[in-house]
């Protein structure tokens, strides 16, 4: 199974570009997994961003709740985080994850880089 993360790239400050995050292979099915992103700065941990359950409950980190969007469509194996009012201290490498009880898949990443 892989997962691709999309949508990444310089943004401007208050910017809103959309992530995505698709999974493939012989187990690419996400309708029954959680799906999360996560993003990691410069010297910094890897951070939980936005989650969301198999059944659409969501969660988000307290420093993105009500500017970021997480979303999934099971059609297309895809989940999505819509980000808005970009500010510099969200630059990071945005790396989505799949996860069931005690197993999950991480993708590669996707940078995101807010300029001032």
């Amino acid at each position: 199974v892989q997962l691709q993360a999309s949508g990444g790239g310089l943004v401007q400050t208050g910017g809103s570009p959309t992530l995505s995050c698709t999974v493939s292979g012989a187990s690419g099915s996400i309708f029954r997994f959680n799906m999360g992103w996560y993003r990691q700065a410069p010297g910094k941990q890897r951070d939980l961003v936005a989650l969301i359950q198999s059944s659409g409950a969501t969660t988000y980190a307290d420093d993105v709740e009500g500017r970021f969007t997480i979303s999934r469509d099971n059609t297309k194996n895809t989940v999505y985080l819509q980000m808005n009012s970009l500010k510099p201290e969200d630059t990071a490498v945005y790396y989505c994850r799949r996860s069931l009880l005690n197993s999950s898949v991480w993708g590669r990443g996707t940078q995101v880089t807010v300029s001032s």
